[in-house]
């Protein structure tokens, strides 16, 4: 296997942000969307960079019929990505209470990314999932945001403890979104961005185009 690139590495961080300054977009009209992020972003988790979006169009082109991208989270304002790194890092420190802080960062940017260089911060990233032509979802494995612990590391993109239909599935999206120019987080299957740091490392960009910021409009 690979080796994995967290975003805790520093190799992520060392990525400098040549910021474009392209707004965030409502992506409601454009693709099928899943409310259940709704009560901890308020809405805002329907808007990603326009270029984003313009990609995940052209990802959803190359499916085949009767087969659709199903978007569930994009932008995170950085105060909510804080309180999840938090809130994650605390369950770690509680099980394993001997672990040192390097430590305990490490693991938590497995699941959830370190507030200060967040792909969903800057409106670079998505969680998403395939759903056929009445919106129900693929098997792709696990549930969407099962951690590792939970998903006894199935949440892995390439994980083997998972069937062979959702497999399929993945290397499905993966194909779509990686043809449209997305890379994908190897720790959680549903997770791609464009544009962000860790985007730029993957993909050998001298800089990052978009960079955390807040929410202030379309």
């Amino acid at each position: 296997m690979s080796e994995i690139i967290l975003m805790s590495d520093a190799r992520v961080a060392a990525i400098p942000v040549q910021e474009s300054g392209e707004s965030l977009v409502d992506v409601r009209d454009a693709l099928l969307t899943d409310d259940r992020k709704h009560e901890d972003s308020h809405g805002a988790e329907v808007h990603l960079r326009r270029g984003v979006l313009e990609r995940l169009l052209a990802a959803q082109s190359l499916l085949p019929d009767g087969l659709r991208l199903l978007f569930v989270e994009g932008y995170r304002p950085p105060a909510l990505q804080r309180h999840y790194f938090e809130r994650y890092a605390d369950e770690l420190r509680s099980a394993h209470p001997d672990w040192p802080a390097d430590r305990i960062r490490t693991a938590a940017s497995r699941y959830v990314s370190p507030p200060e260089i967040a792909p969903h911060s800057a409106g670079a990233a998505v969680d998403l999932t395939l759903a056929d032509a009445d919106g129900r979802e693929l098997d792709l494995g696990t549930a969407m945001n099962a951690s590792p612990e939970q998903s006894d590391g199935a949440c892995y993109t390439g994980a083997g403890n998972v069937s062979g239909a959702a497999r399929a599935n993945r290397a499905l999206l993966g194909q779509a979104l990686g043809s449209a120019g997305l890379v994908n987080y190897p720790t959680e299957w549903w997770h791609w961005s464009y544009g962000d740091r860790y985007w730029a490392l993957m993909t050998g960009a001298p800089a990052a185009v978009y960079g955390p910021g807040e929410l202030v409009g379309s």
